[in-house]
């Protein structure tokens, strides 16, 4: 059992990448032939959790892996994360519940200088007016978010991206160095 745990050790970087690999893969096959079925929203879900798996990796232990591996995970875990979250709006909930919180807060201040503000209108408008201020900064960041997950999560764009990280993971289970190794002429 130990020289399991010792080779699953030593090669995250190609499990992580064959795993990926193939969930991005499935997801596309799924989304190809139904893209509507309970089969595609369970891989979905998979991929969501293989994604956030893949994004905690590439944060964590990407200064044990070769640079474009640790790029590719972090794409991949991106895309498979971002897949069924591209149409939610994540800035208004944000926003509101900003809203709710100063609201609360400045509750909290009457009987101090800034007493106006705890209550009545001027604590209703303060409110809005933050929580207007982050909607327009998680609405921004929202718009980047999603236009990078449509790409990514352009099917063509995924299957390719698929097909890449498997074969990074096979060529490097082989000991045949990267694909990047390939192309640069091994530098």
């Amino acid at each position: 059992m130990g020289s399991v745990t010792d080779f699953a050790h030593s090669h995250v970087s190609e499990i992580t990448l064959l795993i990926g690999g193939l969930i991005a893969l499935l997801i596309v096959y799924m989304y190809v032939r139904d893209g509507a079925s309970a089969k595609y929203k369970a891989f979905m879900a998979l991929g969501v959790i293989c994604g956030v798996v893949m994004i905690f990796l590439s944060l964590t232990s990407y200064t044990n892996w070769k640079i474009f591996d640790a790029v590719l995970i972090a794409v991949l875990g991106f895309t498979l994360a971002i897949r069924p979250f591209r149409d939610v709006h994540f800035a208004i909930i944000g926003a509101l519940l900003v809203m709710v919180l100063v609201y609360i807060f400045l509750g909290g201040l009457s009987g101090t200088a800034l007493d106006i503000l705890a209550g009545g209108w001027p604590r209703i408008i303060a409110a809005f007016v933050i929580g207007a201020v982050v909607y327009m900064i998680l609405s921004f960041a929202e718009a980047i978010v999603k236009l990078f997950g449509k790409l990514f999560n352009w099917w063509p764009f995924l299957l390719v991206l698929a097909l890449i990280c498997i074969v990074e993971a096979i060529l490097l289970f082989s000991g045949y160095g990267s694909i990047y190794n390939l192309l640069t002429g091994g530098q």
